[in-house]
């Protein structure tokens, strides 16, 4: 049929950039702690689905925190259900260290700026532009495609994946798989080398609070009981730990095709690999691989004392942990070693690490969707250090990619760009994006 062939019209390319561009210009800054109020963007993306014929549902489990869910029936269906999620929520950004105004969404010589270009308003409009068009052209998917926009995933989700997992397990009944942020977007280790990894895995979030007691006093006096001494020394065994390499099957999978076209004779599998050496020798592209070899814990923040001259009873501090698939046993019997007798250590935040597989018929269509509009790219899997909602929405059983493609030029960093200064994208990126998610949800 000649809609099975048919790419996103003009129209849908005019869309992204503008959709992406106005969604930046609402004001979705989570700041934690309950500080945000994503209703207004939500409400945004509610009166498009609506006006293309999709029913949005708009759920809440705090007023303003609001989370939008939407589902476009398959032809067959008996196949089962692809959830597509993006987050509304975006992380601070201060006007005066930027060029533009951070929400200003400004479009400037073809590159749209401001907090969420990238991280991810971005994968927000291409998705809205991409079913917009399929309900002009009469298209529909194979499958159901249930869509998501969610609150709080820049803070704990509480207030939107979490809660709609736990809440309204129903909105996504069917749904086995699931696509979201950090993945296909183009990398560029060298001239004439264009990688684009797509995530089959997350390192688990392990967000730490260390506490240590001990005997208040005055500050000139001896104390050997010293609450900030015994909280400082933790902290430093923990900083400076060197965490045992841990390959899981996707970094694993990752080393091998790096391994290849890096043309680095090694075998991957073999137990005496040293990946450290490895990592030496694929240079730049390392950086898609070095942070997920080891589970990790980073200090970051330090609370005690109200007074020079008093030594305080309590002092406080928080780490932020990152747990690999198969390594939570180790990474707490490591804290309990690193904390010693004289520190209590605790989950502040805790959710689990995934794993997808890379030899799936998913991650197949993905990479060939990647494939057809760049044919001189290379697909990859990886990890990704950090989480995303897919943690929260594999509690119901759903399996999930990261998969929000862009083609940049080499001199963006879309690294750097997460949560970075001057966060902009290139309207190119956003067309290349538009059609590959396009292609890839009609053909899964």
């Amino acid at each position: 049929m000649a809609e099975e062939v048919r790419g996103p019209d003009t129209t849908a390319l005019d869309e992204v950039v503008t959709f992406t561009s106005e969604l930046i210009r609402i004001d979705t800054t989570n700041r934690g702690g309950g500080d945000c109020r994503e209703r207004p963007a939500a409400e945004y993306v509610a009166e498009r689905l609506a006006d293309a014929g999709i029913e949005p549902t708009l759920l809440e489990r705090t007023p303003g925190r609001t989370n939008v869910v939407a589902r476009i029936p398959g032809t067959d269906p008996s196949a089962e259900a692809l959830l597509v999620h993006g987050h509304l929520d975006v992380v601070p950004a201060d006007p005066a260290e930027w060029s533009v105004h951070p929400f200003s969404g400004e479009v400037r010589d073809g590159v749209v700026w401001g907090r969420g270009a990238v991280d991810m308003k971005n994968m927000d409009a291409m998705v809205l532009a991409v079913v917009r068009s399929w309900v002009r052209h009469g298209i529909r998917p194979r499958r159901d495609i249930v869509l998501a926009y969610t609150a709080d995933e820049e803070a704990s989700a509480e207030d939107g994946s979490d809660f709609l997992a736990d809440r309204h397990a129903a909105l996504f009944e069917g749904c086995t798989e699931g696509i979201s942020e950090s993945g296909a977007f183009s990398f560029h280790p060298q001239p004439g080398t264009t990688l684009y990894p797509i995530a089959a895995g997350e390192r688990g979030t392990a967000w730490l609070k260390l506490t240590a007691r001990g005997r208040a006093g005055h500050g000139s006096k001896v104390n050997t009981a010293n609450a900030v001494t015994h909280l400082a020394a933790a902290v430093a065994r923990i900083g400076a730990h060197t965490w045992p390499v841990r390959l899981t099957t996707t970094v694993r999978a990752a080393l091998t095709e790096l391994a290849a076209l890096y043309g680095v004779d090694v075998d991957t599998s073999a137990p005496d690999l040293d990946v450290d050496v490895l990592l030496d020798k694929l240079g730049p592209a390392a950086a898609l691989v070095e942070s997920t070899v080891r589970n990790s814990a980073n200090p970051t923040m330090l609370e005690a004392g109200y007074k020079v001259n008093v030594i305080p009873g309590q002092a406080v501090a928080y780490v932020d942990g990152r747990m690999l698939p198969g390594g939570e046993e180790e990474f707490a019997a490591t804290m309990d070693l690193l904390t010693g007798p004289d520190v209590e250590w605790e989950f502040h935040h805790r959710e689990v690490p995934l794993e997808a597989p890379v030899d799936s018929p998913t991650f197949a269509k993905l990479r060939a969707a990647v494939e057809r509009f760049d044919p001189a790219g290379h697909v990859l899997p990886f990890t990704m250090s950090g989480g995303t909602d897919a943690k929260q929405f594999s509690r119901l059983g759903i399996t999930g990619y990261g998969f929000s493609p862009l083609r940049l030029p080499p001199d963006l960093d879309y690294g750097a760009l997460f949560h970075g200064v001057d966060e902009r994208v290139p309207v190119d990126a956003l067309h290349f994006g538009v059609r590959v998610l396009d292609h890839y949800l009609k053909s899964a």
